[in-house]
């Protein structure tokens, strides 16, 4: 509160000058008026040198400073194993299966992510060849089909999304 002003103090405002000391500051709490007074003759640039002054209104003042990267193409990099043990294998886990996800084809061929979505529901790797695509999709159609589960029709979501995932990749470049 300022000495003589009977309104109640609800904003903050920075201790009065020289009032220093090695404690945390300790605030003032000003009525409306008064902060509004305060912030009237609030000089940020007072005692600076003109070249200060200059500095700290470029446009980039604080942009040079050098700042780790968030992630790298699209994928989080692996952690610095030497920082720390992981003796459940829980991040190395994590991050060997997010490698095998992305990694390529040993033949070069492309895959997008439609094609690596469509191998996961066969549940075949990426290097699966068209043999090995026609076999798995066999076997996964007799498994889903009604006709050898009794007429259960609670297979036929995964039997249709099998087919969907075959015409898919039967018709990818990777498979031809």
């Amino acid at each position: 509160m300022t000495p003589g002003c009977d309104a109640p103090g609800e904003f903050r405002a920075p201790p009065e000058e020289g009032a220093r000391s090695d404690a945390p500051p300790a605030y003032r709490w000003l009525c409306l008026d008064h902060v509004r007074e305060f912030n009237a003759r609030y000089n940020f640039f007072s005692g600076m040198t003109p070249d200060e002054i200059n500095a700290a209104q470029r446009p980039y003042a604080g942009w040079e400073r050098e700042t780790r990267a968030f992630a790298t193409a699209g994928a989080d990099r692996p952690p610095p194993w030497a920082d720390f043990t992981d003796p459940l294998d829980a991040i190395g886990a994590r991050f060997r299966e997010r490698m095998r996800e992305g990694a390529m084809r040993k033949d070069g061929k492309p895959l997008s992510d439609g094609d690596r979505r469509a191998l996961r529901v066969l549940g075949l790797g990426t290097d699966a060849d068209r043999r090995a695509l026609r076999t798995r999709y066999s076997e996964l159609v007799r498994q889903y089909h009604p006709d050898r589960n009794g007429g259960d029709r609670g297979f036929e979501g995964k039997l249709q999304d099998v087919i969907a995932a075959y015409q898919v990749l039967r018709k990818s470049a990777a498979f031809a």
